[in-house]
């Protein structure tokens, strides 16, 4: 039985990938690692004033403890060789490994990242084309409304207005958190209970990526639908379900999967914002607390595992975008 060999093109392709991955790496480590040591503060600044009354002795052993008293070159190098070894530090304040600390907070913002994008994507795209075939009506001229309030208010007034209005009015979602601590639910109790604590960070997120996804859209379909091979399909008796999911979809996607993977970046940093409002234990809160907290090498890895996933997943959009122009995949073959 004969087994299908990857083609020597796919094969450059994935190695070139690699190689641009660990360039980002070692880029983004070096320019965060700087970053954030010539900024002013440490970690024994703030358990010294968090102590009250610190003496210089204890002061120093703290140094030594965190390696601060080295100079600033040897910390770079120590730093380095630990990530060669996919070592992200130590983080003495959670008592563990960077790289566990983050693991363990990495599928929560993985979800909300997921449910909020997903929504985005699919209420934009929809509201988008609705606006599109019904321009100039109460319909497009409401959808576009709503898309520029909710792109016009910043994210953190979004969030609170839904806690207002959800949670203390009407008393129907959780305030804040991932789970219910008291309930300890399990199986399908504890998915129902995740979801519903998911909703509204998730909508808050989702809603301001939206408006943005509504106009492109928007823009998009109208601008497809003026093309020639979409008045030939018309013209042939092709239905309008068929020719805007055959014809005009599938074009007009384009724009918005590129504007999915400039905005990746921006996503990850709006989830800082929603994670801090509704106390959700993602990497946002995390690297808002380590800020606070001036324990740089839990940021450091925390920038730099968003950095990883910012780089990941736009491979994921150059993979969807070329399954939908397959002008892509011929120019790349």
């Amino acid at each position: 039985m004969k087994t299908r060999r990857l083609p020597l093109s796919g094969i450059h392709l994935i190695l070139r990938r690699l190689l641009q991955l660990a360039g980002v790496v070692v880029g983004i480590a070096t320019v965060n690692f700087f970053l954030l040591r010539f900024a002013p503060g440490d970690a024994v600044q703030v358990i010294a004033s968090e102590a009250g009354s610190a003496s210089l002795e204890y002061v120093e052993a703290l140094r030594r403890q965190f390696g601060l008293d080295q100079p600033l070159w040897w910390q770079y190098l120590n730093y380095m060789s630990g990530l060669a070894r996919l070592d992200l530090g130590y983080s003495f304040r959670h008592s563990m490994p960077v790289a566990t600390l983050i693991l363990d907070r990495l599928p929560a913002t993985l979800l909300l990242m997921t449910t909020s994008v997903l929504l985005a994507v699919f209420a934009g795209g929809f509201l988008g084309i609705l606006a599109a075939y019904r321009p100039g009506r109460w319909q497009d001229v409401l959808i576009s409304v709503v898309a520029l309030l909710c792109f016009a208010t910043p994210l953190f007034l979004i969030g609170l207005a839904l806690v207002v209005g959800f949670s203390v009015w009407l008393d129907w979602l959780p305030v804040g958190g991932m789970f219910d601590i008291a309930i300890q639910a399990q199986g399908w109790a504890r998915v129902f209970d995740v979801a519903r604590h998911l909703i509204l960070p998730s909508l808050t997120l989702a809603l301001f990526y939206m408006a943005v996804y509504v106009r492109l859209m928007r823009a998009s379909v109208m601008e497809v639908r003026r093309q020639d091979y979409v008045r030939t399909a018309v013209s042939r008796g092709n239905g309008p379900v068929r020719v805007l999911l055959v014809h005009v979809l599938r074009n007009a996607a384009l724009p918005l999967v590129t504007m999915l993977g400039v905005q990746m970046g921006s996503i990850i940093g709006g989830a800082v914002v929603v994670e801090t409002v509704f106390s959700w234990p993602g990497l946002g809160r995390l690297s808002f607390d380590a800020l606070v907290q001036r324990e740089l090498t839990l940021l450091v890895g925390v920038l730099l595992c968003s950095s990883i996933l910012v780089v990941l997943v736009n491979w994921l959009v150059d993979f969807t975008y070329a399954v939908l122009d397959p002008r892509i995949r011929s120019s790349r073959s």
